[in-house]
């Protein structure tokens, strides 16, 4: 069997990796610093934690479920007890972008992260299409990458992936400089922000006098049509209303070089932020 130490096992991440490796084909050892964490790991799923040398020794694969801002120097204090062929995952790219992982070519290190349930989706139970994050009742895609170590450890740390974030859909394989483009860049600079605005949209249109359940009912489901016709979900086309205000829209809420927010020294400022 596959030896995994799981470090972080009773975080937010951490638990829910914890919950989908128990009655995996892997053998795990977790590691878990506060003491909240390791009493829920405990009490609603019966793991025992254990110290992270322990968990360290004979591992194969080690996880880092910690948080980005900590995940160097938990990198830099175990990379050394590893024997050579360890395969180190980490759940975000943004350590790996900033070189936050030490420098050992024994090593093979692996980066994924869940694309999270498409809103556009064939899931058909309550508890699945209430299942907003993944991991638990809806299917998911992801993405990973190798950065280092043989070509044949893409494999190990796909099906492992596979299991952490199960039920999984399509497997996408990407480079950490793309995955970084996907996270922060696409998904929280933009997604993220645009979002927020659209929001504060709402929350602004019932300040002028619109009921608040009305604004949401009218912009969710306006969000619904829409996106199955800007990404193509559905054979549809904007009415000519539509096009105008966007024409008329865009220029007045976005700059005009906002894509900058691609290039890379945006995104390596952004990760720096992050980690």
């Amino acid at each position: 069997m596959t030896s995994i130490a799981l470090f972080g096992a009773g975080g937010k991440m951490g638990y829910r990796l914890s919950l989908n490796l128990q009655h995996s084909e892997y053998t795990v050892k977790h590691v878990e610093v506060s003491e909240a964490g390791r009493d829920r790991l405990q009490k609603d799923l019966g793991i025992e934690c254990c110290p992270g040398n322990a968990a360290l020794k004979d591992a194969d694969v080690v996880i880092l479920a910690v948080p980005d801002t900590v995940i160097g120097k938990v990198a830099a204090d175990i990379v050394p007890e590893l024997k050579p062929g360890t395969m180190v995952i980490t759940l975000d790219p943004a350590a790996a972008f900033a070189g936050h992982l030490p420098k050992n070519t024994d090593l093979a290190y692996f980066v994924t992260h869940p694309c999270h349930p498409d809103i556009f989706n064939d899931e058909t139970t309550l508890e699945a299409k209430r299942d907003y994050f993944g991991g638990l009742h809806a299917q998911q895609h992801i993405v990973n990458a190798l950065m280092q170590g043989p070509e044949d450890q893409y494999l190990v740390g796909e099906k492992i992936a596979k299991t952490i974030y199960a039920p999984v859909g399509r497997s996408h394989r990407v480079t950490v400089e793309q995955m970084a483009l996907l996270e922060p860049g696409l998904s929280e600079t933009v997604c993220a922000s645009l979002l927020t605005v659209m929001r504060e949209a709402m929350d602004e249109v019932v300040r002028r006098g619109v009921e608040k359940q009305v604004a949401r009912d009218f912009l969710l489901g306006h969000m619904n049509i829409l996106s199955a016709v800007i990404f193509d979900e559905i054979d549809g086309q904007f009415s000519d209303a539509c096009n105008k205000a966007i024409v008329n829209g865009i220029p007045m809420i976005f700059k005009e070089n906002w894509m900058q927010v691609f290039e890379p020294e945006a995104i390596a400022e952004s990760v720096r932020r992050i980690t």
